[in-house]
């Protein structure tokens, strides 16, 4: 009876140990994919999708959603990120943030999960003002001056095509010279 008792015992210990240590067992193995989250400067977010073992661009389909949080409770999101123009592991939101001070979480569930948070600033970009269109008398005179540059470029490679030409004549002069030279003497 008193083994018996040992044997019950041990058995509840490991079914206690194995249901404690299932929550970490089942936790998320960390995620092979390296997110980094930064503000491009204007009104829109930059991320860049890696592999963290080696750190080149995930070239697979990426899925992958922003959601930004601002200090006084609002929200934006939750909004896809699409694939940027710029290159081939970036990504932006499909939606320009407003203006303000936002932390961004994206959250990545394809090729493999990841997620990440950063704060950044959102800002309207503010463009130089509009340069006048010259006039039709500014645009003659251009013409006129990209006329004289390409006579004179033109010019200027006939003297060079000359100036090579003669050194060229010069070199075998030279060279006929001292074969000559070598032949009669030897």
């Amino acid at each position: 009876m008193n083994k018996a008792l040992r044997y019950a015992a041990a058995i509840m210990l490991a079914g206690l140990g194995l249901l404690l240590g299932a929550p970490a067992a089942s936790a998320a193995p960390k995620s092979p994919l390296k997110l980094e989250v930064v503000g491009d400067g204007g009104r829109n977010v930059n991320v860049l999708v890696t592999w963290k073992k080696d750190s080149r661009p995930v070239t697979e389909i990426v899925a992958a959603t922003l959601l930004a949080t601002a200090p006084d409770g609002r929200t934006f999101g939750p909004i896809p990120l699409k694939s940027a123009p710029e290159g081939q592991n970036l990504y932006n939101a499909a939606e320009p943030l407003p203006v303000g001070e936002w932390k961004v979480a994206v959250t990545v569930t394809k090729p493999a999960k990841a997620s990440k948070s950063a704060s950044v600033k959102v800002q309207d970009i503010v463009l130089p003002p509009d340069i006048q269109p010259a006039s039709s008398t500014e645009l003659a005179q251009r013409a006129q001056l990209a006329e004289r540059a390409q006579e004179s470029s033109s010019d200027d490679l006939f003297l060079q095509i000359g100036v090579i030409s003669a050194a060229a004549l010069a070199a075998i002069g030279v060279m006929f010279v001292l074969v000559r030279r070598r032949n009669v003497s030897g």
